[in-house]
């Protein structure tokens, strides 16, 4: 047998073409071709190829986001569950207020998170071009199924009647009203829709805006912070523990959503003009409206450290987060003021950030695969790392 060190090889590259000799084969690739290729990797309106090639990578923030949510996988069947059932079967241990938000937060989420996952599918994913956005929204729609499965997980670790919480999603107005908000226009865009005209354009970035900045990116958080907030009074910790994660998830869905906003706005500049930014931070003021009227339904009553004035304020200043992570103007108010500030100081800790400092400055954790709670001191970027 021929030594394969002796065989000459010989690659040649100019004008267009790239020339592989091995011996007395040729090889001849089309360089010009290739480079094509890769000029037109769009968000939207480039070449939609079902080779689903990321090489070369165009959006680099893409796959490193991809990664970070990958090495953020969690089970929901590896948290223990037992301390929950034992405080949920007690008749004294939790008051009819605590039992409405886990009621309310098991409700609520269960159905939406198949929401987000379904809209971000047929929504989202189907209308991009470039693959590796395409795999990163496929990761983003695999963590709404993880998110499904430990809601799943905790109704019937609790023993809680699953038609009931499928009753709360369908005929409470305050939930009725904020998903219907958040689904106008989203059917309309799961067929073959035009993105080459201008409003079809703007639908589209307003739906993603809608999704990942005012869905997971401001109502969930009125969820997120009551049932937290029992998690650190020392109840229901397996699904705090399962929130926590979900919570981790939902902010690299919410930067997942902001970065393909950024290169959307940067490819197509016809969409972003006074007017598009005016309407969506119009839509979000509205749905802080909607989120009032839930926030009203989940805690008719306040706990100590948590009144519902406190977590409408919260909303708002998480609102105006995102705001301002698009390099728009904060306008959501409460009381006539603009939220800033955080109103709870116990929050930053809960959810991963240093207590007294800037929500648009701090930095978050990092999960990894335990079953138990995550130190206040370990920490990543909210809004840094990921260049988009």
């Amino acid at each position: 047998m021929e030594n394969s060190d002796e065989v000459p090889y010989v690659a040649e590259q100019g004008k267009g073409v790239i020339v592989y000799k091995i011996g007395d084969r040729q090889y001849i690739l089309d360089e010009a071709a290739a480079r094509s290729a890769f000029m037109q990797k769009r968000v939207i309106n480039g070449r939609n190829s079902s080779e689903f090639n990321v090489l070369p990578l165009k959006y680099s923030w893409a796959y490193e986001l991809y990664r970070k949510m990958d090495a953020n996988h969690w089970i929901p069947h590896e948290i223990p569950m037992f301390d929950d059932v034992a405080q949920w079967s007690s008749s004294d241990f939790l008051n009819s207020v605590e039992r409405n938000i886990v009621k309310f937060g098991l409700g609520y989420f269960s159905a939406s998170e198949g929401l987000i996952g379904d809209c971000g599918y047929s929504v989202i994913r189907e209308n991009l071009c470039a693959p590796e956005l395409k795999m990163v929204v496929g990761r983003h729609v695999h963590e709404e199924n993880i998110h499904t499965d430990s809601l799943l997980y905790m109704i019937s670790s609790l023993g809680i009647n699953p038609h009931e919480v499928n009753a709360m999603f369908l005929s409470l107005d305050s939930i009725k009203d904020k998903n219907s908000l958040i689904m106008a226009g989203m059917p309309y865009l799961k067929k073959d829709i035009d993105l080459t005209q201008t409003k079809n354009k703007k639908l589209f970035a307003k739906a993603i805006f809608s999704l990942t900045q005012v869905m997971e990116g401001a109502q969930f958080w009125a969820l997120f912070l009551p049932i937290l907030h029992l998690c650190r009074l020392g109840k229901m910790p397996g699904i705090g523990q399962m929130f926590r994660y979900t919570l981790r998830d939902e902010t690299n869905h919410i930067e997942l959503g902001r970065c393909l906003l950024l290169d959307l706005f940067r490819e197509e500049p016809d969409i972003l003009d006074d007017a598009f930014v005016a309407e969506c931070s119009s839509f979000l003021v509205k749905a802080m409206d909607t989120e009032f009227a839930f926030v009203d339904d989940l805690l008719p009553q306040s706990l100590p450290g948590l009144s519902s004035d406190e977590l409408k304020k919260f909303v708002c200043y998480n609102a105006n987060v995102r705001l301002i992570g698009l390099g728009w103007n904060p306008i959501v108010q409460f009381d006539g003021d603009v939220v800033l500030e955080n109103p709870l100081d116990w929050a930053s800790e809960v959810i991963y950030l240093k207590k007294n400092e800037s929500f648009f400055e701090t930095r978050v954790t990092e999960y990894s695969k335990s079953s138990k709670l995550h130190s206040v001191d370990e920490e990543s970027d909210l809004f840094e790392g990921i260049s988009c």
